[in-house]
């Protein structure tokens, strides 16, 4: 039997020269395998070729060392997918395969969860961790086993689709995935929910580099997210352009505080009541140097990816805060005028938000009485707990709380009554339908209901009619703004507005 192993470590040498694909390799396969030439070895050490046995044992050995050394460059610790490298090759694999045999199609999937720093910052980075393994496993059993699924980025993931044969079929896997992680994580007894944004590439575009169809993968998945998150989008060459654009408005928008080119107008808020204007809402404009005026749907979704939303929105409390003080020193209402101030999700998120406030109230010398920070339902569910703590230290501040765009997101009346709120804003989609729908206005009479059943005013937004306003004023709507009073002004003109006493 020793005679006949004689051959054995030529064997295992010739093998060394393929250790880069032992990686594609099922664990157990290359570990049973080097346990087997490990066994022989000691098998030889019994013999007469002694020689022969160590240099079994060794190039055994070494084909396991350097089978681990190899895995650990080509898989991600944290989840033990695949990782870029490793996905890169297999891709670049299938792109050559199907350019030169005209294979099936396939399609590559980029995703990438959304909002997850700010994950990070509520639950810490350990929990962050063993959230992202537990949605790697849930991505795992929701493809299928010709799949090739891998971990990209910190929180970005790949999908190799490995038979595609349309859109429908690429955009229907997209959409199942978006379902299975949407569904709650729990980690240490707390439920975290999230979204995913997902772009989708197929073959059919013929593409020759692999670069190529992950960029674009990635560049669709960006277009989803400024389509407002929590979607996919499938590559289209324009998006290209489009990319590059959002690439340097974002580096543009680095420079625009600096710069002095962000700027508030301001839209009056009107008592139903009397027709006068209480206040106003301040809304961030950006005035690009280039692109001239630019809306905050616009800007806002890339200042929050990037991170400079925490900037941009001190910046809009701030200078609200100070015009207001110039407008109540100017113009003696009773009572004084006030001024909203909208924060978006990762601001309200933030640890130091309370300082922030109280800073801005310090260095204006504003009654905190007079302001007003409106968030939006969603953003208080997606930590209930965490946000009522941080209502409620807002309020320890005398500063009031509003609900923007209520009945738009997925709040749960039965903790709608323990947020700390002293205004409720209906949103525009139900406003713009008073009149034209018996099931719509319904709906408002509820909202209005419900809003003074738990001790809240009313806002109405989007008032563009008089039919519109003779209607929430029956239903005892307290406040409303719209194009029917005013669209958003400078400050000049806001100033101006103010003095000319209008009463609706």
């Amino acid at each position: 039997m020793v005679s006949n192993l004689a051959g054995f470590p030529n064997l295992i040498r010739s093998k060394l020269s393929n250790l880069s694909d032992l990686t594609t390799l099922p664990p157990q396969s290359v570990l049973l395998g080097s346990l087997v030439g490990v066994g022989l070895g000691l098998l030889l050490l019994g013999s007469t070729s002694r020689t022969q046995a160590v240099e079994v044992l060794l190039l055994c050995l070494g084909i396991l060392l350097i089978w681990r050394s190899h895995r650990s460059a080509f898989r991600d610790r944290l989840t033990g997918l695949p990782n870029r490298t490793l996905f890169m090759r297999r891709l670049e694999c299938r792109v050559r395969q199907t350019n030169q045999h005209k294979q099936n199609g396939f399609a590559v999937l980029f995703l990438d969860l959304d909002r997850f720093k700010s994950v990070n910052k509520k639950f810490g980075s350990k929990r962050g961790d063993r959230l992202l393994a537990k949605i790697a496993s849930r991505l795992k059993t929701s493809i299928s086993s010709r799949d090739f699924l891998a971990r990209v980025g910190g929180n970005e993931f790949a999908i190799l689709l490995s038979e595609v044969q349309s859109e429908e079929q690429a955009s229907w896997t997209a959409h199942h995935l978006q379902v299975q992680l949407n569904l709650p994580f729990e980690i240490d007894t707390q439920e975290i929910c999230l979204t995913t944004s997902i772009g989708i590439v197929l073959s059919s575009a013929g593409y020759v580099w692999s670069d190529d169809l992950l960029r674009d993968a990635q560049t669709a998945m960006y277009h989803a997210k400024s389509l407002g998150r929590a979607r996919y989008a499938l590559f289209q060459p324009s998006m290209r352009v489009q990319a590059v654009t959002l690439l340097q408005i974002e580096t543009d928008l680095r420079r625009a505080i600096e710069r002095q080119e962000l700027r508030l107008h301001y839209q009056p808020l009107v008592s139903l009541q009397t027709g006068k204007i209480i206040g106003f809402e301040a809304l961030a404009r950006w005035q690009h140097p280039k692109h001239g005026l630019i809306a905050p749907a616009e800007f806002i979704p890339i200042a929050e990816d990037s991170g400079l939303i925490t900037s941009v929105g001190y910046w809009a409390m701030l200078q609200a805060c100070y015009q207001l003080r110039v407008w109540q020193q100017r113009f003696l209402t009773d009572p004084p005028l006030m001024v909203s101030v909208n924060l978006s999700s990762r601001q309200f998120a933030q640890p130091n938000l309370i300082n922030q406030v109280e800073c801005v109230l310090a260095e204006t010398g504003l009654d905190a009485q007079t302001l007003k920070l409106e968030i939006t339902e969603s953003m208080v569910m997606e930590d209930i707990e965490a946000a009522i703590a941080t209502l409620e230290q807002i309020k320890a501040l005398n500063v009031r709380l509003g609900i923007d765009d209520f009945g738009t997101g997925y709040s749960s009346l039965s903790h709608l009554y323990r947020f700390p709120a002293d205004t409720l804003k209906v949103d525009q989609s139900f406003v713009s339908r008073i009149g034209l729908d018996e099931e719509n206005n319904e709906i408002v009479r509820a909202i209005v209901t419900l809003a003074h059943n738990l001790g809240m005013t009313v806002i109405a937004e989007g008032i563009e009619t008089q039919e519109q306003l003779a209607m929430l004023r029956s239903l005892n709507c307290e406040y409303g703004q719209g194009y029917f009073f005013s669209e958003p002004l400078n400050h000049e003109a806001a100033a101006l507005l103010i003095a000319a006493a209008p009463c609706w």
